[in-house]
């Protein structure tokens, strides 16, 4: 009986039946989903989660508006000639970038390292590489929110922005890559206390001397100097020099920024550690 029974089988197989264990047979095919998809996918998780979260939602979001808010339509700070809104709003969209590339993305980095989410992503197909382009696109996608809830702000508070808008997104992409890399070096090298204590710090110190809320102009030469090899002073001042002066490309605070980029960016892949 046995005999037949495999006789029956092999002839069935041998007149073109398919072995159902061959291989590629079973559905879904186990296995990596392609690369772009993964990365498409861990991107959107990661903006999921810094627009869920309440305290990453106050420092990209809330803050820089109400400083907008707050310093356009009340006398604080005095801006020179013309509009406060022409002044600030430049340095409010250089904030924005600070917050969200850096500051950030070097607390929850931090955290995520410490609890060893960065350790199990590292052991997935996903590359280290892929997740921290995942990051960066995260970052990309929250800041276009940033910069579209800002300019409909200053807007509606009398903005009339000037200058080249090809010139603004190429300094806010090197602002990026040079925030995140400082970022990213923070977050991989320092415990996650550390990195908290310090991304704000950071973040309170560029605020008032980074040339975003308060002019150069009302620091001595001396510190002025120091002040304008910052990436958060070449960001704002750029972006100001196009958006108010209606200059053309900056590319003295655009090479400011590329060395920053390069730097940070080179350091975080050199000394970042995934536990």
């Amino acid at each position: 009986m046995t005999t037949g029974t495999s006789t029956g089988a092999d002839a069935a197989m041998g007149s073109g039946t398919r072995d159902p264990y061959a291989a590629g047979s079973f559905a879904p095919d186990p296995g990596a989903a392609p690369l772009p998809r993964m990365i498409r996918a861990q991107a959107l998780l990661e903006t999921r989660m810094l627009l869920r979260n309440g305290e990453q939602l106050l420092l990209t979001v809330v803050i820089p508006a109400l400083l907008l808010v707050l310093f356009g339509t009340v006398d604080i700070v005095d801006t020179g000639k013309g509009s406060s809104v022409d002044f600030l709003a430049p340095g409010v969209l250089a904030l924005a970038v600070l917050s969200t590339a850096f500051t950030g993305q070097a607390i929850a980095t931090g955290f995520e390292r410490r609890y060893g989410v960065l350790k199990r992503l590292g052991a997935s197909p996903l590359p280290r590489w892929a997740l921290m382009t995942a990051k960066t696109c995260s970052v990309l996608v929250t800041e276009a929110l940033q910069v579209a809830l800002l300019t409909v702000i200053a807007f509606a508070l009398g903005w009339s922005p000037h200058g080249n808008p090809a010139a603004v997104v190429l300094l806010l992409l090197l602002g990026t890559a040079a925030f995140s890399g400082l970022g990213l070096l923070m977050a991989g090298t320092l415990k996650a206390e550390a990195t908290l204590a310090a991304a704000n710090l950071v973040f309170l110190l560029l605020l008032v001397g980074g040339g975003v809320l308060v002019p150069l102009d009302k620091f001595s030469g001396g510190v002025q100097a120091a002040l304008k090899l910052l990436p958060i002073t070449a960001l704002s001042g750029g972006l100001r020099d196009v958006l108010q002066h209606g200059a053309g490309v900056p590319w003295g605070d655009l090479g400011i920024l590329a060395v920053w980029a390069v730097a940070g960016l080179a350091a975080a892949a050199r000394f970042f550690r995934w536990e």
